[in-house]
Parts: structure tokens; sequence; C-alpha cells
């Protein structure tokens, strides 16, 4: 398929802001309707469900409280395509790298996970519980204790109220256009991340992430400052990603995001660690709200297959970029020679890091 044919770009399109619209009026009504009222920041969002804002937290088995896919065989492993915390991401303006680094949009974190399914699967709940929302491609169902999940990019056969069983209630088919079901968990009234260990079972990723690379800016959006010569204040940029643990004969040919990002810096001179470990972002149980989006991310990140404006980048793979320090002040370094390291991980104990060598040379001239 071309990545210039209208059709598929404006039915894709049409389906991502038909998705944004019904999800603003989803965040309104629960706002209003429950005591833990969800909080709606930033932008309209192009992916599903509301991010929750939650500070650092650790990546917490739990127990009991375990469930199996929403496709059949329910027991057995199926692809998961887009992780919790991935970019979701339309920008306004044509593809180009202006638009890219400068261009507005709709921006936001992805709330929870894609799993794989061709168009016209059946889906079922993961767990007993009330239909409390229902519209035209997703649904919601109300658990005990203070759980709840959202079904998207179905053909709902449910109504509002109606009790589901798990496994057994058929709740609607897999969209054509989407080929995979969107799921949402919450607890407590915020989004939680359903691979974490005693969620979504089973679930297995045995892939480290990777960092591709680490950059200094002069700005967000600014071009790249040389490693060998870093003064002032600059922005620390890392290029990381997972890759979809692939199930079965099914493949995905676009990165998902790490569930957690760390950077440390060390004096070469001493051999110690002059900034101790930090933690960029942490995305193994909660994301923050959508408002966060540009403070999480670097400018130059974008999704797979991204819209923008009327074009649709069907089959391409997208990039991560992660801000590790905005506006980090190498004036606080003494002038010398540093390594710094990025260690990416997800929430399974699988990592992997880069090394950067760096010199700051604050002092006046360039010699």
């Amino acid at each position: 398929m071309a990545t210039n044919t209208h059709i598929p770009v404006r039915s894709a399109r049409r389906c991502i802001l038909r998705s944004a619209v019904t999800k603003f009026i989803f965040a309104t009504a629960v706002a209003i309707a429950t005591s833990s009222a969800l909080a709606l920041s930033g932008a309209v969002t192009s992916g599903p469900g509301i991010a929750q804002a939650t500070g650092p937290s650790s990546a917490q088995a739990v127990s009991g409280r375990g469930y199996g896919y929403p496709v059949k065989p329910f027991d057995r492993e199926h692809l998961v395509r887009a992780n919790f915390g991935d970019p979701r991401v339309q920008f306004h303006g044509p593809p180009t790298t202006n638009t890219l680094l400068h261009g507005n949009g709709s921006f936001s974190f992805h709330q929870g996970v894609d799993i794989s399914a061709s168009g016209g699967t059946a889906v079922y709940p993961v767990a007993d519980g009330t239909v409390t929302l229902v519209s035209s491609e997703w649904i919601r169902v109300t658990s005990d204790g203070g759980r709840a999940f959202e079904y998207w990019h179905i053909r709902p056969l449910v109504r509002n109220r109606q009790h589901v069983t798990a496994r057994q209630t058929l709740l609607g088919h897999v969209t054509r256009i989407s080929n995979h079901v969107h799921l949402t968990e919450y607890e407590g009234g915020r989004v939680v991340n359903p691979l974490v260990p005693g969620r979504l079972t089973p679930y297995h990723d045995s892939t480290p992430p990777v960092v591709r690379a680490i950059t200094f800016r002069a700005q967000d959006g600014g071009a790249d400052v040389l490693p060998n010569f870093v003064r002032g204040r600059v922005e620390i940029v890392a290029d990381a990603e997972d890759t979809s643990t692939a199930a079965g004969s099914h493949a995905w040919y676009g990165p998902v995001t790490p569930a957690l990002v760390t950077w440390k810096i060390r004096r070469l001179l001493t051999g110690r660690d002059v900034v101790r470990q930090r933690v960029a972002f942490d995305f193994r149980n909660g994301v923050p709200p959508n408002s966060s989006f540009w403070r999480i991310y670097a400018r130059g990140t974008y999704q797979n297959q991204t819209v923008f404006g009327n074009h649709y980048s069907y089959l391409e793979r997208g990039m991560y970029l992660f801000k590790l320090a905005p506006q980090f002040d190498t004036r606080t370094l003494p002038d010398g020679v540093y390594d710094l390291t990025v260690k990416a991980s997800d929430v399974r104990g699988n990592s992997g890091s880069q090394t950067l060598r760096f010199t700051v040379h604050n002092r006046q001239g360039w010699n």
C-alpha cells in the first residue's frame, strides 16, 4: 500500500479523530460522576484513555488479581504491539522536519496496551463486572475492588448497566481498520500498567531495551552540541526503545517504549559518580498527565505510523526520544572529561545501556 494513498489516510484520520472526541466526552463524564475524578490534562489525546498524574513508581507484582487476554485463546500469549506510556502524536502540519521539531498537534501518553487481533475478532471481558460506559467503538466495565477495564477499537454488542462475565460475555468485535484491541486498566481511578507481573497473564518479555544514542542539545528541537565541547545549560536526550515480544506467527515492525530510563555521570579523573543515578521517567505503574508530554519526550519523537496533517505514515516505524535533563547546567561540574551512562529497562527486569563520553569546557575561550 502506498504511503500517499488518500483513502487509507482519510479513514485512519477519521478513526483517530473520532477516538479523540469520544475520549474527551468520557473523561468529562467520569470527572463529574465519580468521587475520584480523573484529571484531563493537556490537549485532546489521540490514544485511548486519559492520563493520570502519578509520581515515580516501582514495578510491583500484583498478587491474586491476574487475568487472561480479552481474545481467544484467553490463556495463550498474544502479541502486545504497543506499550503503556508509548507516545501518541498527531501533527497538524505536513511531514517535514520543521513540523517534527516545532509543529503543533495532539500529544499524549498511551493509556494501556494494544493486543493484536484481526478485524472481526470476538472480544470478551478479562474480569466480571458491569458495563458503565458504551460508545460506538469502546466500552468500560467496572469491577469490584476499585478496578475497571476499557476495551477500545471494537463494535460493542453490550448495553449500559449490563452485567458481564469474564471469558463468557461477548463484548463486541475488533474493527477492521484497527486490527487490535486496546486494553486500559484502572485501579482506584488511575491507569496502571497491565504488563506488570500479576496482571495480564501469560505475558513474557525476554528482549532487553536498547539505548540507540545519547545527544546534547542547546534547546528542545535545537541543534546537537558536540560532546567534546559542552558548556552552559544543555538538554540531554536519549534515543531509547524496546521490542514488542512476538507471539506466534505475528510480528510488529515498530518499537515500543521502555518502562524505565535512568542516567548517571561519572568523572574520569576520579572514577566517581558526580551525578548519581537519576530517573528520567518511570512508566512501570503509572504515567504523568498529558500536559507533561514534552517534559518526558523530546522534540523529534513520533509514534509508529505517525499522522502528519492528511498524511498517514503507513508501516513507518517511530522514534522515541527522552529528555534526561531538560536544563542541565554543566557549570555545576568542574571542567574535564566525563562518562554519561543511560540505562533503559522493561517491567520484567531486562535492560540495556549506552555510555557517551563528553568534555565540559566552561572556562573562557575554546582551547
